[in-house]
């Protein structure tokens, strides 16, 4: 199987199945000399793990993640320095349980990638979905903890602002309350937390999954990243998000909204301030103009399908071409939204540290 690589100059290669012994990846192209720990990387992966609430899958991994290359350590015995050369990081995984999905190993999962695999390959892993599972992400949001290194006062954050017909209230946006102890979901808004909880409640006793929409916002994105015509930071942070399981739509600041605007109304007026420095008075264009960072805020927003294991009965077929009735039995995530917010924020973190690193190569200087 190719195309397990993203990026340019920091390219990211991951590898694993959900239950293969391990997953993990490889970070090529990360310049020496960038400082992090191994508890920065390790911080990010906990908020991704499973088995943190009711509301997500119940499969206890620890996650942690091993350095195996690519850095020396400095005389405090904490502080890793990446040399230039390849990265490489493994998470291993312990609590697999293969048997649950006996009873599926011929048979295709409706709105699951099962069917499609199977004709494109001519075989699958039917053991949690294999390569295809969300648990495959736990490396990409490892390289992201190190992307967020490489531009300088880069600062990415992720929230869930929708699940399924239960939307956030903006006015209450609270970034400090999204990674709240008492906060399972990543959201921004205080009062959105019982709403959420009574909802997946009730999603989950019916045996069924919800979707949900994820906003990411960027802040620190120095102007001047991205490149017409093909090489827009927009396109590849839109093609990083799509990369992401169960992701079925991205938008990037007013998205599809701009589809009802007049053009005064759309239009991100600017003055100049006491610095002499341009001042946007709105940000419709979510930080992006032509391709190339403004200088604002980057904002995507990306929409998660729901789940596709699920233990309410839908028609299919099996390999010998029989009509069944499937129900997915295991651990699933009932709104595999909430655990892809990290993944989120890894993946344009990745994204704008790949765009920072060929805006240097190209230009021979750093934006402002």
């Amino acid at each position: 199987m190719s195309h397990n690589s993203f990026g340019h100059l920091f390219r990211v290669t991951t590898w694993g199945e959900s239950h293969g012994p391990a997953l993990g990846c490889v970070v090529d192209g990360c310049p020496p000399g960038i400082r992090f720990t191994v508890a920065e990387i390790q911080a990010e992966l906990d908020r991704r793990r499973p088995g943190q609430s009711r509301f997500v899958t119940q499969r206890r991994e620890p996650d942690e993640v091993k350095l195996l290359s690519g850095f020396v350590t400095e005389e405090d015995g904490v502080t890793l320095v990446t040399t230039g050369t390849p990265v490489s990081m493994l998470i291993e995984n312990t609590d697999q349980r293969s048997k649950d999905y006996g009873d599926i190993a011929r048979q295709y999962r409706p709105g699951h990638a099962d069917y499609a695999y199977e004709v494109k390959y001519g075989l699958r892993d039917h053991r949690g979905g294999g390569r295809s599972s969300a648990r495959e992400t736990a490396a990409r949001v490892a390289a992201g903890a190190l992307a967020r290194k490489v531009v300088p006062g880069l600062v990415v954050r992720g929230a869930l602002v929708a699940m399924g017909e239960k939307r956030i209230d903006r006015a209450n946006w609270n970034w400090g309350f999204v990674e709240d102890a008492e906060n399972p979901f990543f959201t921004p808004d205080p009062a959105s937390v019982p709403v959420f909880s009574d909802y997946l409640d009730a999603v989950r006793k019916e045996g069924s999954s919800v979707g949900a929409l994820v906003e990411i916002v960027a802040e620190g994105v120095p102007a001047g990243l991205g490149a017409p015509v093909y090489g827009k930071l927009d396109q590849d942070i839109a093609s990083n998000l799509m990369s992401i399981n169960a992701v079925k739509g991205v938008e990037i600041g007013d998205g599809f909204e701009t589809a009802r605007m007049r053009g005064e109304d759309n239009a991100d007026e600017m003055r100049i301030g006491n610095d002499g420095k341009p001042i946007f008075l709105s940000n419709h264009a979510g930080g992006i103009l032509g391709g190339i960072s403004t200088g604002q805020p980057v904002v995507a927003r990306f929409a998660v399908k729901p789940t596709s294991s699920i233990l309410t009965p839908r028609r299919s077929i099996d390999r010998d071409g029989n009509e069944v009735d499937i129900r997915t039995k295991g651990r699933h995530d009932p709104c595999v939204g909430i655990r892809a917010v990290p993944v989120g924020e890894a993946m344009v973190a990745c994204a704008i540290a790949d765009h920072y690193l060929r805006h240097r190569g190209q230009t021979g200087r750093m934006s402002e």
